[in-house]
């Protein structure tokens, strides 16, 4: 899933549940989840190959994707100012930051969760069309919007 989706789910659920604890685990986990769901992922290559001058464009894909998903919790969502909503926005990110951490700083813990984070996309390998693959993101974004509207 692309930065947006996770955020809005993530803040979804800071939105949705009043267990602040039950929140936060829960916001961790559907990272996992969602990563279960066929989807887009943003180009990694360069990353992976170390490939420096080549990484500037997706990184802004990667910046703009999380400003956006920022913005649109900021317009969208009726609890302002709760900060448990942003708090389970990042941890609904996490997993890719410790995914990205372990190309930077590669250790056996980082290792271990990238292994693991990788089998969760076990669906991704099976020949499922963009346009699935699209509209499962866009009805996770109008799932979660809905969510923080009420």
């Amino acid at each position: 899933m692309t930065l947006l989706v996770h955020l809005l789910f993530g803040a979804a659920i800071g939105s949705a549940v009043n267990n602040i604890p039950l929140a936060i685990i829960l916001a961790f986990l559907s990272h996992y989840f969602l990563d279960i769901i066929p989807h887009i992922e943003y180009p990694m290559e360069n990353i992976e190959k170390k490939q420096w001058r080549k990484i500037l464009p997706d990184a802004l894909k990667i910046i703009l994707d999380f400003c956006l998903g920022i913005l649109f919790i900021s317009i969208f969502s009726n609890s302002f100012g709760q900060q448990i909503i942003y708090i389970c926005t990042l941890l609904a990110i996490l997993p890719d930051g410790l995914t990205l951490l372990n190309h930077f700083a590669p250790n056996i813990i980082l290792d271990v969760h990238d292994k693991f984070h990788k089998k969760i996309h076990f669906l991704e390998n099976k020949k499922i069309s963009a346009f699935w693959r699209i509209n499962s993101q866009v009805l996770v974004v109008i799932v979660s919007i809905l969510l923080l509207k009420i």
